[in-house]
Order: C-alpha cells, then sequence, then structure tokens
C-alpha cells in the first residue's frame, strides 16, 4: 500500500509517495498545472491506496483537479497546520548545513530550496499517525 499527499499552492504544490511505514518512496515540488497529470502517473506506478490533501486555501481547486484526473481515489483532506515549520526541520534533517552555516542556529535559517514536498510527506506521516518529534 501507498499513500499519495499533496501539499497544494497557487503556483506550486508539494507531491509526495510513502508506503504504509511513512517511508518516502518520491517526492518532488511540480507545477501546479502539471498536479493532475503527475499524480495520475504516480498513482498507477505506486500503486496509491489513498489520497491526502492539504487543507490550505487552495485545496478546492486542487481537489476538483484531482478528482477528475483520478475519480477513482477520492481525497482525503488532512489538516495543515504547522507543517511549513515541520518541513523546514525536516529539511535541515535531511541537509545538514555545512562550512559556516553549521555555526548558526537553525532556526536563523531558511533553507535555500522550497520545501512544499517536504510539507506533503508530513502530512502522509500525519494521517498515518507517524507524525512524532522526528523533525525536531
Amino acid at each position: 500500500m501507498s499513500i499519495m499527499a499533496v501539499d497544494p499552492g497557487r503556483d506550486k504544490c508539494g507531491l509526495a509517495v510513502l508506503d504504509s511505514d511513512g517511508q518516502i518512496l518520491w517526492r518532488r515540488v511540480v507545477p501546479t498545472e502539471e498536479l493532475a497529470g503527475e499524480a495520475k502517473k504516480l498513482a498507477g506506478e505506486y500503486q496509491a491506496e489513498r489520497l491526502l490533501l492539504g487543507n490550505g486555501t487552495t485545496h478546492s481547486r486542487a481537489e476538483q483537479r484531482l478528482g477528475e484526473a483520478l475519480p477513482e481515489l477520492p481525497a482525503e483532506v488532512v489538516d495543515e497546520y504547522r507543517t511549513t515549520e515541520l518541513a523546514k526541520k525536516l529539511y535541515w534533517k535531511i541537509n545538514p548545513p555545512r562550512g559556516w552555516r553549521r555555526l548558526l542556529p537553525l532556526g536563523m535559517q531558511v533553507p535555500p530550496e522550497p520545501v512544499d514536498d517536504l510539507v506533503a510527506v508530513i502530512l502522509a506521516r500525519r494521517a498515518l499517525g507517524r507524525e512524532d518529534d522526528e523533525y525536531a
């Protein structure tokens, strides 16, 4: 079983596929206009059994697009509370700062790339009940 999660946005969306243990199988930030096509491809490739969608301000439009592309996989809306903050912590866990940057507190640093895909990872883990303090 795999789970696909989406962090919807106006211009870009975070998209991730995780297994039932919460392990990341695939993650990427995609342009919003490519979301439905990419999700459809991934749902087939990873045999997704659940589709999770963050409840951000643009989730209704994303839910409509995904519903048209994947009618057999209705979206479950998941609370996005604090996910961006947690995604930044997860980013630095995956990509520890190097050189002089490791001397700065992580809370003062901004990841050099979007973390929307990691928000999608957190949404999936939250739905699996596997959200814990691993981001700290």
